[in-house]
């Protein structure tokens, strides 16, 4: 009876250890979904960005106007967008470097995109509508930090009623006109540290008489200015407004001014007039930047470059495609504009402006 109840006892044993190494063998039970690793989630891709974060240097018309067509084709994403005028944008972004709050800068000439590829700010973006430019060679960066958007050409604003309060003036037809006495204290025109039109015309004036006649004309030049501007499509406003009796703007600007029903003429210096390409580039760093490779491939769309004149901006397209609202404004002497050297040299010759010729100060808006 003893030895039976031992061999039970050790029957019972075993099967007890079997039990317990087989419940220690069986597989767990598959991960819910909802468990599933982080991992998978990344295959399937990020979530997309719901809002883009926009510099924008064009008038704010044509700013809002783009935000509302974005919106309309992507309805997913909010474009929040603060308007500064070129000069302004480039020292934001160096200001921001480490720590960048906006996704994208769009328009504004490229001497400032070249400046801004120099110093590392932006992102390098091989969209596919980058074929989609008529002259690549011209209209991009050979490393696509930044692409061409559009082109506009410089121009002489003149208040019409000025003209007829003194006779035998006329409209300035060349660069040295502007120093003429009728016109002393009777130019308005933006200041080069904040504006990329301004700076554009120092440039055209530098590269046309050389840097040692240029700089002569310009300290000339500048004591004709009855103030300077901050952004620089204002002084068409101000001329039109009678607050002086030349401006120096873009061409597609008094156009759009002369459609508001100011009193202006427009005429071009007969030498040769500087031109920009504006520009577009992704912010090194965007903290958005699935939004900004939207924008900057929409951007390249020749429908999207034919909205300009719907929010009075006349400028020429820079994609095959798109027509132009106003050809004529490029009908014009163009001089062959060095954008890389003007680029290049912006800090410096800003900088001699600022410091030799005319302060930054008291600036006009």
């Amino acid at each position: 009876m003893v030895r039976s109840t031992r061999v039970f006892a050790m029957l019972l044993a075993i099967l007890v250890m079997a039990l317990l190494m087989a419940a220690g063998c069986t597989a767990p039970p598959p991960v819910p979904p909802a468990a599933a690793p982080a991992a998978d989630a990344g295959a399937a891709g990020a979530a997309a960005s719901t809002e883009l974060n926009l510099l924008c240097t064009p008038q704010v018309e044509w700013c809002e106007g783009m935000k509302a067509e974005f919106e309309k084709v992507h309805p997913d994403i909010t474009v929040n967008f603060v308007r500064m005028s070129s000069g302004e944008s480039l020292t934001r972004l160096r200001n921001e470097k480490d720590n960048p709050q906006f996704d994208i800068w769009w328009g504004g000439p490229i001497d400032s995109f070249v400046a801004a590829t120099q110093e590392d700010l932006l992102e390098p973006y091989d969209s596919p509508n980058l074929a989609n430019l008529a002259n690549p060679a011209l209209y991009k960066d050979p490393d696509n930090h930044w692409a061409g958007v559009y082109v506009g050409s410089l121009g002489f604003a003149t208040n019409q009623n000025w003209l007829d309060e003194h006779p035998g003036a006329e409209p300035p037809r060349s660069w040295a006109d502007l120093l003429k006495p009728e016109f002393q204290g009777q130019i308005m025109v933006a200041h080069p540290s904040s504006s990329g039109t301004s700076y554009t015309a120092m440039c055209t004036i530098l590269q046309m008489q050389g840097e040692d006649a240029g700089w002569d004309f310009l300290r000339g030049y500048a004591g004709q200015v009855l103030q300077f501007t901050k952004s620089g499509a204002a002084p068409a406003g101000f001329v039109g407004q009678g607050e002086a009796a030349v401006g120096i703007v873009f061409s597609h600007d008094i156009v759009a001014q002369i459609e508001n029903g100011y009193p202006l003429v427009l005429t071009f210096p007969e030498e040769g007039t500087g031109y920009e390409i504006g520009g577009m580039g992704i912010v090194k760093g965007a903290k958005h930047l699935d939004a900004a490779k939207k924008w900057f491939d929409w951007a390249l769309e020749p429908a999207t470059q034919e909205l300009g004149p719907k929010y009075k901006a006349y400028q020429a397209p820079t994609v095959t495609g798109a027509s132009a609202s106003r050809p004529e404004l490029l009908e014009v002497n163009l001089i062959n504009y060095d954008f890389d050297y003007c680029g290049t040299n912006k800090k410096a010759f800003v900088d001699k402006f600022t410091n030799e010729i005319a302060g930054a100060e008291d600036l006009k808006e």
